[in-house]
């Protein structure tokens, strides 16, 4: 995994979790790996992925089993689909209308384009 500058690397492996479970890698109620295993996988500090894990599971889309390991919650697809949809709307596409209106695009240019 190779990590970015723009956000803690906490986040950014939490985000790499998230696209897992939305892409099916991760069943609902499937164990992830340990943090130290999934730590030893991808390079970083058990207290790295130990943040991460707290964060997945504060947010709802993993949780653990005191003594078995952390399992992907039965509802985390859902959970992370409204959260992205919430950050697009909120985030993205406000930036994105700025730039079509600084550029001189019309909406509509978006699927005359295959856009959609």
């Amino acid at each position: 995994m190779i990590f970015s500058n723009e956000k803690p690397i906490y986040l950014q492996i939490a985000d790499f979790i998230c696209e897992m479970i939305l892409s099916g890698v991760f069943a609902p109620d499937s164990r992830i790996p340990s943090v130290r295993d999934y730590g030893a996988e991808i390079g970083v500090n058990p207290n790295t992925m130990m943040r991460t894990y707290e964060k997945l599971t504060d947010d709802g889309i993993i949780y653990n089993k005191r003594g078995i390991g952390y399992f992907v919650s039965p509802d985390a697809k859902e959970t992370i689909l409204a959260s992205e949809r919430k950050d697009f709307m909120e985030n993205v596409l406000p930036q994105i209308r700025r730039r079509m209106k600084l550029l001189g695009i019309p909406p509509e240019a978006i699927f005359e384009n295959g856009g959609g």
